[in-house]
């Protein structure tokens, strides 16, 4: 299991997917490592009183710099990005 970071939504210029979100990887630094994730489970869990855990997985590598996209169930909220996300 390792402890990644959401970076941001997967977007372009005028749209946004919400379901598809960047993460990236600590010692992730190229696309081959990042091609090592791909279909691995990514899981995001919310704080507060009653933690809710979505789940996603790891479709492919985002560019050359070890960052990879995850679709998740569901749409994260705002305010997970920053936080960790747990890939196994």
């Amino acid at each position: 299991m390792v402890t990644a970071k959401v970076i941001q939504f997967r977007r372009g210029r005028k749209v946004f997917k919400p379901r598809h979100f960047l993460i990236e990887i600590p010692g992730c630094d190229s696309r081959e490592k990042a091609n090592k994730f791909v279909s691995k489970t990514a899981v995001w869990t919310s704080t507060g009183k009653e933690p809710k855990t979505i789940t996603g997985k790891i479709s492919s590598a985002h560019g050359g710099n070890g960052v990879v996209r995850a679709i998740f169930e569901r749409g994260l909220p705002g305010q997970s990005i920053g936080t960790d996300v747990e890939v196994n």
